[in-house]
C-alpha cells in the first residue's frame, strides 16, 4: 500500500514539473525582446517580427492540438509526450545558437509542436488518473505548477537577458531533464470505458450528445482571457523599458509578479469551487484582471504596474484550473483527449492573437491605453458570466449491444 502511495506522489510530481514547461514556455525570453529587436533593427518588420518569437510558438500550438488530441485518444498518452519532451528542449533552445531571425522563429514554430502535445497529454493524464475532488484539486495543483515555473523561468531570464539576450533559450533544455521521469513514473492508463458498463457502446449521434454551445462559449472566454493575458509578457517588456526605463531583470521580476500570485491563488480553486459555480469563478477572474489593468493604465511608475500584476494574477491563477475542469466535466469520456486539446488550441490561439489584436491600438493611441481598453472589456465579461444561464449537463446517449441487434 505504502509503495502504491509512493508510487503516485511521484507520478504526481513528474505531471506537476510537465505542466511547467506549457502555458508560459513562449513567455521565459519575454525579457529578451528588446535585445532582439536591437540585434535585428536592420531585419524589415525587426519591431514586429521580434514580438512574433514570443508568439509564433502559440500559433503553431493551436493548429497542432487538435492533431495531438486524436493520437492521444488514439495511439496513447505516454509516447507522444516522450516525443514532445525532446523535440521541446532542441527547438526551445535553438536561440542559443541560430544567427538569423527567421531562423529563430522557425525554432519557435516547432517549440509551439512540442508544447501542443505536452499540454494536451498532461491535461488528458491528470482526467485519466484523477476523479471528483480529487481533480479539482489537482487541477489548482497544476496550475500553481504552471505560474510558479512562469515565475521562476521569466525572472531567471530577465536576470540573463542581462548578460545576453540568447541566454533564456537555455532555460528550454529543462525538459531533457524530465525525460526519466517521465519514462519510470508516466504509466499509460488504461482503456477508459464508460461509467455505465464495458457492454455498451456509444452510438455516433450518443458522441455527439454534449452541450456544444457551453463549450464553444467557454472556449472562446479561453481565446479572450489569453489575448489580454499575453499582454503582460508582450506589452510589459516595452513599457517598462521604454516609458518607465527599468532593465531587463526589473522587467522580469514584474512579470513574475503576476505569474507567481497566479501561483498562489490556484493553491485556493479546489475550496472556491466547493462555493461557487463555474459562471461566478470566470467573473471573479475578469474582475480581478480588468481591475489589475486599470491600475497599471492610471499608475505609470514600476510600484503601480507590480501593483496591477499583483491584482491581475489573483484572477488568472483561478482560470485554467476552472476552463479545464469545466470542460472535463462536460466532455464525453471518448472524446476527452480531443476536447481537452480544444482547451490548448484556445489558449494558444489567444496568446498568438494578442499583438496583433493590441497593436492597432498601440497605433491609433499608445501602449498603456490598450491596458485599459483591455481592463475595461474584462470587466463587461465579468458582468456577462454573472449573467449567463446554462443548461444542465446532458448525459451521452448509449445504445446496448443488445438493442443493436
Amino acid at each position: 500500500m505504502e509503495k502504491q502511495a509512493s508510487k503516485l506522489n511521484f507520478t504526481k510530481v513528474t505531471l506537476l514539473l510537465v505542466s511547467t514547461l506549457t502555458v508560459m514556455s513562449g513567455a521565459t525570453i519575454s525579457p529578451s525582446l528588446p535585445g532582439i529587436r536591437d540585434v535585428f533593427s536592420d531585419v524589415p518588420n525587426a519591431e514586429m517580427l521580434s514580438r512574433l518569437v514570443l508568439t509564433i510558438p502559440a500559433l503553431f500550438i493551436a493548429i497542432c492540438a487538435p492533431l495531438a488530441g486524436i493520437i492521444t485518444d488514439k495511439y496513447g498518452r505516454k509516447p507522444l509526450l516522450l516525443i514532445c519532451l525532446v523535440l521541446y528542449g532542441i527547438a526551445g533552445s535553438s536561440g542559443l545558437y541560430l544567427d538569423s531571425l527567421i531562423s529563430i522563429l522557425v525554432g519557435r514554430a516547432l517549440l509551439g509542436v512540442s508544447v501542443a502535445g505536452i499540454m494536451t497529454v498532461a491535461v488528458t493524464l491528470i482526467g485519466d488518473y484523477f476523479d471528483g475532488q480529487e481533480r479539482s484539486s489537482f487541477m489548482g495543483y497544476q496550475a500553481a505548477f504552471m505560474g510558479l515555473g512562469g515565475a521562476i523561468f521569466i525572472s531567471g531570464g530577465g536576470f540573463l537577458a542581462d548578460i545576453d539576450w540568447r541566454w533564456p533559450f537555455a532555460i528550454y533544455l529543462f525538459a531533457l531533464l524530465l525525460l526519466p521521469l517521465v519514462w519510470k513514473h508516466i504509466a499509460e492508463p488504461e482503456k477508459i470505458v464508460s461509467e455505465e458498463s464495458s457492454s455498451l457502446t456509444f452510438s455516433m449521434k450518443g458522441n455527439m450528445d454534449f452541450p456544444k454551445i457551453t463549450i464553444g462559449i467557454v472556449f472562446l472566454a479561453i481565446v479572450a482571457n489569453m489575448i489580454m493575458f499575453y499582454m503582460v509578457p508582450v506589452q510589459i517588456p516595452f513599457y517598462l523599458s521604454e516609458d518607465i526605463g527599468v532593465n531587463n531583470t526589473l522587467a522580469g521580476i514584474a512579470i513574475s509578479v503576476m505569474t507567481f500570485s497566479s501561483a498562489l491563488t490556484s493553491l485556493f480553486y479546489r475550496r472556491l469551487k466547493t462555493k461557487l459555480t463555474f459562471n461566478q469563478i470566470y467573473a471573479l477572474v475578469f474582475l480581478f484582471m480588468g481591475t489589475g489593468f486599470l491600475v497599471i493604465w492610471q499608475g505609470l511608475t514600476y510600484a503601480l504596474t507590480i501593483v496591477g500584476l499583483l491584482i491581475s494574477g489573483i484572477g488568472a491563477g483561478l482560470f485554467l484550473p476552472n476552463a479545464n475542469l469545466h470542460i472535463m466535466e462536460l466532455a464525453p469520456l471518448r472524446l476527452r483527449g480531443r476536447l481537452v486539446s480544444g482547451i490548448t488550441s484556445a489558449m494558444f490561439l489567444g496568446q498568438f492573437l494578442s499583438p496583433l489584436a493590441v497593436q492597432p491600438v498601440m497605433n491609433a493611441y499608445s501602449l498603456i491605453s490598450a491596458f485599459m481598453f483591455a481592463g475595461f472589456l474584462m470587466l463587461l465579461f465579468s458582468v456577462g458570466f454573472l449573467l449567463w444561464r446554462q443548461k444542465p449537463k446532458v448525459r451521452p446517449k448509449v445504445v446496448t449491444k443488445e438493442n443493436q441487434a
